[in-house]
């Protein structure tokens, strides 16, 4: 017995929603591409949030209020990223033509923004987290975590949809999309 469609959808929601779907997965070379482009756009986020926390926390030596200053710039890039993944896009994103849906090609919610961001850090953290007990130098360290995002990036090539594991964790996928010129 074939299922019968929800209330809530029509048939051009179900049509866009299967267009979506359809979309092409962005290569592997212009999301990479794309993530270096916004890890440099971030430079600017850092810029003003840390003028920010120094100037409200007085702080003089950079030493000082370190922690605090990592844990307002996790919830600082936590806003940033959540706000534009809701939206569809970050602007390296727009410059790559590269937008972040659901499952279904819909966009997505806040919440799974937010899931996304925090199963992003799946991108550093493990690395970081098999240095921390060793004291190793800072060369040592760059090479453990360059070698982690490889290794991360290349595993995309084992999804069904060649997308990043934590976009499949997080429900979400990354589709190639252009802005139809009026």
């Amino acid at each position: 017995m074939p299922a019968s469609p929800t209330p809530s959808s029509t048939p051009q929601a179900d049509m866009a929603a299967q267009a979506s779907a359809a979309a092409a997965t962005p290569s592997l070379m212009r999301r990479m591409a794309c993530w270096l482009y916004e890890g440099m756009l971030m430079f600017g986020v850092v810029f003003i949030a840390g003028y920010l926390f120094g100037t409200l926390s007085q702080t003089r030596n950079a030493m000082d209020n370190r922690h605090a200053l990592q844990a307002f710039l996790f919830v600082v890039f936590g806003i940033y990223f959540t706000w534009f993944w809701a939206k569809g896009q970050t602007l390296a994103m727009k410059t790559w033509n590269i937008r972040v849906v659901d499952r279904a090609g819909h966009p997505i919610s806040q919440p799974r923004a937010l899931l996304r961001y925090v199963l992003s850090w799946l991108w550093f953290l493990p690395p970081l987290a098999a240095v921390s007990p060793f004291a190793l130098s800072g060369a040592e360290t760059t090479v453990l975590v360059i070698g982690w995002v490889a290794v991360w990036a290349i595993l995309a090539r084992f999804h069904p949809q060649r997308q990043f594991w934590h976009d499949a964790l997080a429900g979400t996928r990354l589709v190639h999309f252009e802005h139809r010129k009026k």
